[in-house]
This record gives structure tokens, sequence and C-alpha cells, in this order.
């Protein structure tokens, strides 16, 4: 099965991606991933993406879907995380699988209200030296504010600001809303609460994509 996961920053999309990749023995592709782990092994592609990062810039579709390929298994089985993001995309992505003999079978639009994706990044906190993540509501640490496995004092990372996640949150509405519309056209869109715990949408998440395949 090739699967899109469609939703905005904070709806649990990596999280979930994750989870039913090592279930369903899938690929798991985030591009955020693919990009700074290209950049960091500074390949070939790694280094034509790092100079339009360096500049500020979008890197291009063509240099995105260039790194997937490069990742692709050849017989499919893939969760494209966050991935496509404007139409443009969706259509590259298309022409990718359709040289490969393969399509996407589902797009899992993850639906979450920006009241909760606020809450949930702005309440985010992050151990600068070890890694460790935390949630001030979800997930707090036993001493405030202080890494249980390291003892250093947890950071808030800037885009996770309320002012920054809103900013992201309007981004997101603006590029990747008119995907919504263009995978339900094709009748492959199905929507997803996110809102819920992260067991109760794994749950939901597994039953829709154990009907696709049966």
């Amino acid at each position: 099965m090739n699967l899109v996961f469609l939703g905005p920053p904070g709806a649990g999309k990596g999280t979930q991606a994750k989870k039913l990749a090592q279930e369903l023995g899938l690929v798991h592709i985030s591009t955020g991933d693919l990009l700074r782990s290209a950049v960091k092994n500074q390949t070939p592609l790694g280094r034509k993406a790092k100079e339009y990062m360096d500049r500020g810039e979008l890197v291009p579709d063509e240099l995105i879907i260039a790194l997937i390929e490069e990742v692709m298994p050849e017989g499919g089985g893939v969760i494209f995380d966050g991935f496509p993001r404007t139409i443009a995309q969706a259509e590259a992505l298309e022409r990718m699988l359709e040289r490969k003999g393969l399509h996407l079978d589902m797009v899992i639009f993850f639906d979450v209200d920006d009241d909760v994706v606020v809450e949930r990044l702005s309440g985010r906190r992050v151990c600068p030296n070890c890694g460790a993540v935390y949630h001030i509501k979800y997930n707090p640490p036993k001493e405030d504010e202080i890494c249980d496995r390291c003892g250093t004092r947890l950071i808030q990372r800037e885009d996770d600001r309320e002012e920054v996640v809103r900013n992201r949150l309007a981004v997101y509405r603006e590029q990747t809303a008119p995907l919504i519309e263009y995978y339900e056209r094709k009748g492959i869109l199905i929507k997803l609460d996110a809102s819920k715990d992260i067991g109760e949408v794994y749950s939901e998440l597994l039953r829709l994509v154990n009907e696709e395949r049966n």
C-alpha cells in the first residue's frame, strides 16, 4: 500500500506514521527527515538542497521528488508523511509513482482544530542536551522544566511558540488545504479525527487501513 498522511503541523502524522509503518512493514518517508539526512551526509542531492536552504529558499519540488525516488522501495509500500504539500507536488508524486508502475491507495487527512494544534505544540518542551521531549500538560517532567533523564533545563523551541505556530497554520491552510479537495475529487481521501488521544487515533487509523487492504 502507498499512503499519504495529510494534515497541519502538530496533527500527529509523524507519530502515527512511525507506528503504522512498523506494524505493517511499510517504509515511512518524511521529507523533512530525508532532507536533513541528505544534507548531513553531504550526498550530491543533499549538497544541492543545502544551497537553497542556506539562501532561505524552498527546496524545489524536483529535488524533493529525486530524494524520495532514491529511498522508494521498488514494489512500493510507503507512507508519505507531510508530503505532498501543494498541488504541484501531488502531480509530481503521481508522475514518479506512475514511472514505477505504482499508485496511491489512500490519502488520510488528519483533521484537527487550530486551537488543539496550538495547545499541543506550544506546550512542548525539549531537552537541549539529550533530546528528550515533554509536554507541560500531557507528559510533564517530574520536576518543573527540568529533564528527568539528565537534569538539564528544558527549552521551548522557537517554532513551538504560539505566534509562530499560528503563522505555520496559516501557511498550511493556504498551501495545503487545496490538496484536500484535489484528493477528494480523486475519491481516495479519508478524514480521520486527530483530536483524540494517540491510542484512539491509532486504532481508528488501523481500522481504516485494514478496511482498504481487505
